[in-house]
């Protein structure tokens, strides 16, 4: 294969694809639906053309035929009055027109023969027609639900995705919430427990200051009889007591 023979190639496979992708279906369809009609109006005028060569034939036949017998009457008139020489050229143009009605009968048989191929033609055209502009329109009818359902299937890819990113910040919300009911959880637990102080709550705080309160009045009264009995001199100081 030559350098110039690939190169043709390639590009005839290119084109070809290009074709493919520009191709629609349904355009096709119509176009040879379209070519079809052309060819049964191309047949029927062949038809009308035919039929009209074998009428003028006809016609030139019956004046020829009319002709015939006219110059069968004068022979017979020229024959009657005595004219033989006016009878023999009235004989010799009616054999010549008969030869001419002759020559037109060939003619219109096969002017017939022809009319009635063609209108058989014409008769396989139309029901190849017929049947053609049937599939054609369920063809076109299949490509519509095609590009419909191809449609459908792209917007339902889309929504799909669309739904799977949803989802997932769905996901992620919701872990987000589980793990924020875990932490209160635990932190609700623990207060209880007495392992965390709650930070918010005051009641530990001023109980813890009574407390501190009640231990302090308790050390200075025993303070002040300690001081007392030393005073005295004479006592033992009093033992201290837990309260």
């Amino acid at each position: 294969m030559t350098l110039f023979q690939r190169a043709h190639d390639i590009l005839q496979a290119k084109a070809n694809k290009a074709l493919d992708q520009a191709e629609k279906p349904d355009e096709m369809l119509d176009l040879s639906y379209d070519q079809m009609l052309d060819q049964i109006t191309n047949v029927r005028r062949a038809l009308v053309q035919i039929a009209a060569s074998r009428k003028q034939l006809e016609l030139q036949e019956q004046q020829l035929q009319h002709s015939v017998s006219h110059l069968q009457d004068q022979a017979r008139a020229a024959l009657s009055q005595g004219n033989e020489d006016l009878a023999r050229e009235a004989l010799s143009r009616k054999a010549a027109a008969q030869a001419q009605v002759t020559d037109l009968d060939s003619q219109h048989e096969q002017l017939t023969e022809q009319e009635q191929k063609m209108e058989q033609t014409l008769d396989v055209l139309q029901k190849r027609v017929n049947d053609f502009r049937t599939k054609k329109e369920v063809l076109k009818a299949q490509y519509s639900a095609a590009q419909a359902e191809s449609s459908v299937n792209s917007d339902v890819a889309g929504i799909s995705s669309g739904y799977a990113d949803s989802g997932a910040a769905l996901q992620r919300a919701q872990d987000k919430i589980a793990q924020m009911q875990a932490r209160a959880g635990a932190t609700d637990e623990l207060l209880q427990s007495g392992v965390l102080e709650d930070v918010g709550g005051s009641t530990d705080d001023i109980q813890q200051e009574l407390d501190e309160a009640g231990n302090t009045a308790q050390v200075d009264s025993e303070l002040a009889a300690l001081k007392a009995q030393i005073a005295g001199g004479s006592q033992q100081p009093p033992e201290l007591t837990a309260h």
